[in-house]
């Protein structure tokens, strides 16, 4: 049966289509039939026990410049929606943490992708580190003594804000660099939260791996190479996708975190791999679905609606309609409050 689904992304306008991956999953589910809404995480609202979003229909297409056609924007009671799409991008601050608040007041037979109560306990670069016998050696601190003696104990170092992304502000500094004490008091007058500092790998210059695992399962995989004089293989900061196999390390990495991630509804997930190291579990709203299909790979926008429909079916599968209508009316009200 077509769901309605609900996307709460960056405005929609703003979008590179060749290679967003949320602009790849309405994609697939306007194909199967799904109606789309979309709507901004600053058009939430929530009164008297309903999570409300100021929201339009929304129709795409996979045409550069001409992507989508919005209807009349109107409030919407998410408690109708049958799916909720959590893509906003990061940084992951305040207002992320806020909106992961109020999408988990949904009754239960609303499905948000990714869990959002998951999606806030699990910040990239500290849920990773709960396996550390997967990463290179990686400090959390912003203690200028700590730091000079991992440093001092590890050699070369990359040191990143803790809740940066896409690459923002990530910088190489040698055991013995004069530039260290100019960047510690950059980084402690810009950020008042820890940083990570992480073992440098050379082997980034070959390329930093984007493996996509859905509902636990690792189904495809781009390998990212940075640009020339860069260290940084993000394709927004210039990296190159190439084609790319599993290695036997990558696949014991996916088997070891898979059954965590699905065991807390983080269905769609992106991780980073740098010979053999796992440096980043992204949650919030990772990407590679578009480059992976672009580079000869799967199209796993399929394989990711596959899992959503079964984790949505079996949801409405344990809850009754009387809990399922709960303070938020009945179905057909529910119905008529989400349709577009």
């Amino acid at each position: 049966m077509p769901l309605t689904v609900a996307v709460q992304m960056d405005p929609i306008e703003k979008v590179n289509i060749a290679g967003d991956t949320t602009f790849a999953l309405m994609l697939e589910a306007q194909a199967r039939g799904h109606r789309l809404i979309y709507y901004t995480p600053d058009k939430l609202s929530f009164s008297d026990g309903r999570v409300i979003a100021l929201a339009c229909a929304v129709a795409v297409r996979d045409i550069a410049g001409d992507h989508f056609t919005l209807g009349e924007e109107r409030a919407v009671d998410l408690a109708g929606v049958d799916v909720v799409l959590l893509r906003q991008d990061p940084p992951f601050d305040l207002a992320y943490i806020t909106s992961t608040h109020l999408l988990e007041m949904l009754p239960p037979r609303v499905l948000v992708v990714n869990d959002p109560a998951s999606v806030r306990n699990a910040p990239e670069k500290l849920f990773v580190m709960k396996f550390p016998e997967l990463m290179p050696k990686t400090l959390i601190s912003r203690d200028k003594k700590a730091i000079e003696e991992f440093r001092e104990a590890n050699g070369e170092v990359v040191m990143k804000p803790l809740y940066g992304h896409g690459g923002s502000a990530v910088f190489k500094v040698a055991r013995k660099d004069p530039n260290f004490g100019s960047l510690f008091d950059l980084f402690t007058a810009t950020f008042r939260e820890p940083w990570v500092v992480q073992q440098f790998l050379p082997a980034v210059s070959r390329g930093d791996k984007r493996i996509i695992l859905i509902d636990g399962a690792a189904l495809g995989a781009v390998n990212r190479v940075p640009a020339e004089n860069d260290i940084r293989s993000n394709m927004v900061r210039g990296g190159a996708a190439a084609a790319t196999e599993f290695t036997p390390r990558e696949r014991e990495i996916c088997a070891a975190i898979g059954p965590e991630l699905k065991r807390l509804g983080l269905i769609i997930v992106g991780i980073d791999v740098i010979d053999g190291h796992l440096t980043e579990i992204n949650v919030t709203s990772p990407t590679g679905v578009r480059a992976i299909r672009r580079v000869g790979g799967p199209d796993l926008a399929v394989a990711a609606w596959d899992a959503i429909e079964a984790r949505r079916h079996a949801k409405t599968a344990i809850v009754s309609p009387e809990a399922g209508a709960g303070a938020h009316g009945s179905g057909e009200d529910r119905a008529a409050a989400s349709r577009p």
